[in-house]
């Protein structure tokens, strides 16, 4: 069983790999789904942990339909996330219809070898998951990331279970969406799949002590002050969670 822990500083990604995660996903803007991690970013994650990195690519946040000068930045994403020792990347590209544009994710896909491509859940914004599912299929990449077409992974469990079947081990489907230590093991035994994707991020406040009145940075505005970091406690319990359903003397976690 793998898990993959979402995180977007240095700090958050050395609490992951201390707490159990087989690798991270290194995003910037995690309030905004998500984009593309800085090169200084990737380089400063690699310098301080062993376990894998697969960088996000994702030139702004909102839908995933790009013009050509963001895919032309995506591909250059690809390029300096390989070169800074990313062990795989994460993209979604749909179309103007909503869904899997074949043609740009291969491109991107093909771009990225050898380095592994998960399509993140862009997947959950199709108007027909089954036919997302081959459409992935198609463009080489290698696992999809998904909560079922639902807001969450729990409430899209049978959904999930179905991509898990219909997949039949021609691609990885991992669930990801609101997963916890309370309910990994129960998505486990619903859907079957063997890879986890979780944020397990905590707000925190800012240790700022001087807080203008009527001030706001963008469309943050009553965020300025809060800060989201991964627990390496949090991640453990995740680990330890998956690490159950695993024993062979535990066939059906609760």
């Amino acid at each position: 069983m793998d898990l993959e822990i979402c995180v977007e500083s240095v700090e958050s990604a050395i609490a992951a790999e201390r707490g159990g995660a087989c690798r991270v996903e290194l995003c910037s803007s995690l309030a905004e789904g998500g984009v593309t991690p800085g090169a200084g970013l990737i380089a400063m994650v690699r310098r301080h942990i062993q376990i894998g990195i697969f960088a996000m690519i994702r030139p702004r946040g909102g839908d995933f339909c790009y013009t050509r000068h963001e895919f032309e930045t995506m591909q250059e994403e690809i390029r300096h996330a390989r070169a800074l020792g990313a062990d795989g990347v994460v993209l979604g590209v749909l179309d103007e219809r909503a869904c899997v544009d074949v043609s740009r994710t291969r491109q991107l896909v093909e771009l990225a070898a050898p380095l592994p491509v998960t399509f993140h859940r862009a997947i959950d914004m199709t108007p027909d998951l089954s036919e997302a599912l081959e459409t992935v299929l198609a463009t080489g990449a290698a696992c999809i990331l998904s909560s079922g077409g639902a807001p969450d992974a729990a409430q899209g469990a049978t959904q999930i279970a179905r991509m898990v079947t219909q997949a039949a081990g021609r691609i990885a489907i991992m669930p990801g969406g609101g997963i916890t230590a309370r309910n990994i093991a129960a998505l486990a035994q619903a859907t079957r799949a063997t890879a986890f994707h979780a944020s397990a991020r905590t707000a925190v406040s800012s240790p700022v002590r001087f807080r203008k009145p009527g001030m706001a940075m963008g469309a943050t505005r009553g965020r300025e002050y809060d800060r989201f970091i991964v627990r390496e406690e949090t991640v453990r319990g995740l680990a330890t969670a998956l690490q159950r359903c695993a024993r062979p003397d535990n066939p059906h976690p609760s």
